[in-house]
């Protein structure tokens, strides 16, 4: 029997809903200055890691004007733990500098202007726009890119193609809580490396077969 692609699309969002009725942030923060800071640090480096530290760098400087008051080698040796400290302090630094000039300290509320602060791409302006405005986005990460692949959701071959084609399948009032819920599954039943069939129920019913991976 073939199964449509809707039908696919169905399914995996009621198994989802099954499993993760309720989406938590994974980042701690309070705002959307700690959530902008929060996301830039978890480039390369796991959530848990990035929640260890943020607290310690927040209790110095939890807004941009805070922020500035900090060289950008003192941020380096708080986050250094978090991975390419040297590029992510500047990025950080630079950003809150900008914040601070052009937006009133603010985190602006819209792409474009997301993407032109140091540091900030489409995938983390995404993440800022859904967590800590509630506007309907799809951050895909190389995780997200590698499951639509593997769901057969997308045969995209970079995470802009996979972002248009999983914004055309799925209700844009589902998108914010989809990215949540998709990267929960990958973790606990759909890694990269040691990824057991019988424990996947998506790819059970829904892996791409050729190429399989």
């Amino acid at each position: 029997m073939v199964i449509t692609k809707e039908k696919k699309v169905k399914d995996i969002v009621k198994i989802l809903d099954r499993l993760y009725p309720k989406t938590p942030i994974p980042l701690i923060h309070k705002d959307p200055f700690t959530l902008l800071i929060s996301v830039v640090l978890s480039a390369q480096c796991t959530d848990e890691r990035v929640n260890q530290i943020t607290p310690i760098l927040f209790d110095k400087a939890d807004t941009p004007g805070k922020m500035l008051k900090m060289t950008t080698k003192e941020i380096e040796n708080i986050i250094r733990p978090c991975g390419l400290s040297p590029q992510k302090s500047k990025a950080i630094s630079g950003l809150s500098s900008l914040l601070v000039k052009k937006h009133n300290s603010e985190v602006p509320k819209n792409f474009d202007a997301l993407e032109e602060l140091p540091g900030v791409g489409h995938k983390t302006a995404s993440v800022v726009m859904s967590q800590a405005f509630g506007h309907p986005a799809f951050p895909v990460d190389t995780h997200i890119h590698r499951l639509a692949w593997r769901w057969g959701l997308s045969s995209g071959k970079n995470v802009v193609k996979t972002e248009k084609d999983l914004k055309r399948l799925f209700p844009e009032n589902k998108w914010n809580k989809l990215h949540l819920q998709i990267i929960f599954y990958g973790r606990e039943y759909c890694p990269a490396r040691g990824h057991k069939l019988e424990n996947c129920i998506i790819c059970t019913k829904y892996r791409r077969k050729e190429g399989y991976k």
